[in-house]
């Protein structure tokens, strides 16, 4: 048999940076995106959607909201979708609590009864339909990620992690139902909870490791903008403001 043609194939497309290696300037411009925002809003306060917005303003990416949640920030063919945890010390936490959407057996397999079913049954199910979200999202792009925000109450201490946005082998985890009536899941190697799914609200959460190479920064509280200071900075005009009604 002869050899074998060579083919021409089309080079991959590849992500803008490598996993957790931040572009250049990164760090200093997310301290000055928290210091902007706790200095205008003063008070200690940023929603998913402004760490969303954030995120993509730093890395030159689109914003754009979905249904889905985990596509949210797009470029080119790169997508990510943001978290935010709350934690005291988010340069030292080890694991966090990652809220994944919910997961309704009611609507995707049309199962009502849930207390007494056998919990590996209901895992798989509950698994299946997370997986069923990644995969639909996978289709349109060749990177995906979760990138997450970790933040201490008064936002002056930071983490910045991505993890490759992945489906999960139903194969390798073990269930049960906890003391709280909510299913818990287990990675078959080394017993590490991985799943929690709450029946009332079909909430999914998945915990994640935070990775070694996570970025850290601490910032200085900023004194809180005088909102007369500002509107003189604009040369504010009551002809702005028109009372329709």
């Amino acid at each position: 048999m002869g050899k074998s043609p060579r083919l021409r194939t089309v080079e991959k497309y590849r992500p803008p940076y490598p996993l957790n290696k931040f572009p250049s300037g990164f760090a200093l411009n997310l301290g000055k995106e928290i210091v902007y925002l706790l200095a205008s809003r003063g008070t200690p306060r940023l929603e998913g959607t402004d760490w969303e917005e954030i995120f993509a303003r730093l890395v030159g990416a689109k914003w754009q909201p979905s249904n889905v949640g985990l596509d949210d920030i797009i470029l080119q063919q790169m997508a990510w979708g943001a978290k935010t945890v709350k934690n005291k010390k988010p340069s030292t936490v080890s694991k966090v609590r990652l809220i994944s959407g919910r997961n309704s057996v009611s609507f995707s397999f049309g199962q009502d009864k849930v207390k007494h079913v056998d919990p590996n049954d209901m895992g798989e199910k509950v698994l299946s339909i997370y997986n069923e979200r990644v995969a639909g999202v996978r289709k349109k792009f060749q990177h995906l990620r979760t990138v997450v925000l970790v933040k201490s109450d008064d936002l002056l201490e930071l983490a910045a992690f991505e993890l490759d946005t992945i489906m999960y082998d139903a194969k390798g985890f073990w269930w049960q139902w906890n003391d709280n009536d909510n299913l818990e899941g287990y990675n078959k190697v080394g017993d590490a909870h991985v799943f929690t799914w709450q029946p009332h609200g079909s909430q999914f959460t998945i915990i994640e490791n935070v990775p070694e190479h996570r970025l850290a920064i601490r910032i200085k509280k900023p004194p809180r903008l005088d909102r007369d200071e500002v509107l003189d900075a604009l040369k504010f005009d009551e002809s702005w403001v028109e009372i329709i009604s």
